[in-house]
């Protein structure tokens, strides 16, 4: 079982819930402020400049079997893309076991 992670821009949303619904079966969704390699960006304002450090994301997390590894990241990556910087990361952890609260069952039987 794999734990996925992707953070992208906010308004890609849609269309990345779309590409996966039919390969996830739940999903986490968190708006995040924060900064890669772009250091954040400048915007004017009433004719002042001023520095956004931190750009709006957001970041997905959803757990899957790892056979859905490989669709889930190239969905990920075709849906998500503008083609700019910052259009954001994909992380692959592993996932040990599992277990829901409500039934007691474990390990991938909970997806």
């Amino acid at each position: 079982m794999k734990k996925i992670e992707a953070v992208i821009k906010p308004y890609k949303l849609d269309d990345v819930h779309e590409a996966l619904r039919d390969v996830i079966s739940g999903m986490s969704v968190s708006e995040v402020r924060g900064f890669g390699r772009q250091r954040g960006h400048s915007e004017i304002y009433r004719g002042s400049e001023y520095k956004l450090d931190f750009v709006p994301k957001i970041i997905l997390e959803f757990f899957c079997k790892d056979e859905d590894v490989e669709t889930i990241v190239t969905r990920l990556q075709e849906h998500g893309r503008t083609g700019k910087i910052g259009d954001g990361k994909v992380f692959i952890s592993s996932v040990d076991n599992a277990l829901r609260i409500r039934t007691g069952e474990r390990g991938e039987e909970i997806l």
